[in-house]
């Protein structure tokens, strides 16, 4: 051991490998894949700024006040695509045959994704748009909670700090909202309002962190098919019960027809296209992404509703992305105790071959890499005992 230190210290300064220079450090971040996350999870925040934006058409112009139906549709659309297609499949993934095992826990997942979306809708009939944009963040550490406790995820320092620079980027916007004087949708019952958009936030993380371990475990058509066939059901029953007097007084022509043609495609696309990229990532990752879609939408409001410009909302925009590249440019880790997940375990890992036996019934607990981000040294499972 003495030779091998003297020798190591005297060698000669400069034949070391050199230092990587700025340009391949931030090539080592910038990977490919990580710019295809930023992408994919942009392309979800345009088609949320799109839903806004044909909403905002439909309630401020046209006085058509009708979330519940706007839902129902999109549910109708997802139970003719997809559940239709778990109809017709063969085998366990056949409709009958997943009702049949966990027809509850998708009844109550339908019952969940329903009313998060009402409780946010609603909530801007009584308080701030600069409230419901700030609270609604709140779905971040319901994710990061949920993601920690129930799928076991494990995170590292960079991605609390790349969560709270998306965070910081938010409370940018809302500052220059407020600057602006834009405190649009302010009633009497402003701290019901509030609650209302934190019941929602709650609900929405409680269904992506559904929606993750699904799609990474089971089906993607399975849980849009699930979606439809139980979304369709309780939202009809719910719109029936408190939204039709206002569906009624709609006045309908080409236009609104037109708004709600296009308010159905966007939801749709944005159902089916969010498994996708949650599959690839995870619900915190594509929660974060989303935080863009309200800059968007102040984007395009500067042309087409004629709003003041900040150079914060720049700022904020540039913060969140930011936030998002220092979030996704680290792996999370799944800690998995082989007596709870057994049947979900990786057993094709050459590591995980290669591990010497244990002893008659002695489970081996273990910690799983699971990339958001390339890094190196995280392709291959690592087991500890």
């Amino acid at each position: 051991m003495i030779s091998v230190v003297s020798t190591v210290e005297s060698a000669p300064i400069g034949t070391g490998t050199p230092a990587p220079s700025l340009y391949q450090r931030i090539r080592k971040v910038l990977t490919r894949d990580l710019l295809v996350t930023l992408a994919l999870g942009q392309v979800l925040s345009l088609l949320i700024c799109a839903i806004g934006l044909t909403s905002k058409y439909l309630a401020d112009d046209f006085h058509a006040n009708t979330p519940v139906f706007q839902s129902f549709l999109n549910y109708i659309l997802l139970f003719l695509v997809y559940t239709t297609t778990l109809a017709v499949r063969q085998g366990e993934g056949n409709l009958l045959a997943i009702l049949k095992q966990r027809w509850w826990k998708y009844m109550i997942l339908g019952l969940i994704d329903i009313e998060a979306n009402y409780l946010v809708l609603k909530a801007y009939q009584y308080t701030t748009l600069s409230s419901v944009q700030l609270l609604d963040c709140f779905v971040i550490p319901v994710v990061l909670l949920l993601s920690w406790f129930f799928l076991l995820v494990r995170y590292k320092a960079t991605h609390f700090v790349g969560a709270g620079l998306c965070l910081l980027g938010i409370g940018c916007m809302v500052g220059a909202d407020i600057l602006l004087g834009r405190q649009q949708g302010l009633g009497e019952q402003k701290l019901f309002g509030d609650l209302l958009v934190l019941g929602g936030a709650t609900l929405y993380g409680i269904s992506n962190v559904c929606e993750e371990f699904i799609v990474k475990n089971l089906s993607r058509v399975e849980f849009l098919g699930m979606m439809g066939l139980f979304g369709s059901f309780f939202s009809g029953i719910q719109l029936a019960i408190v939204e039709h007097k206002e569906l009624l007084k709609v006045s309908w022509d080409w236009q609104i027809g037109l708004l709600y043609v296009g308010f159905s495609a966007f939801m749709f696309s944005l159902y089916s296209f969010m498994p996708v990229v949650m599959k690839r990532t995870s619900a915190t990752s594509v929660n974060l992404s989303l935080l863009t879609a309200d800059l968007y939408s102040l984007f395009c409001g500067l042309f087409l509703f004629h709003y003041k410009f900040s150079g914060l909302y720049l700022f904020s925009f540039f913060i969140i992305i930011l936030g998002l590249v220092l979030y996704a440019s680290s792996s999370t880790y799944v800690a998995q105790d082989p007596r709870v997940y057994k049947q979900f375990r990786n057993t094709g890992s050459q590591l995980a071959t290669r591990s010497p036996p244990l002893g008659p019934r002695v489970l081996e607990p273990s910690v799983t890499y699971t990339s958001l981000g390339p890094e190196l040294g995280d392709e291959l499972p690592v087991r500890v005992a």
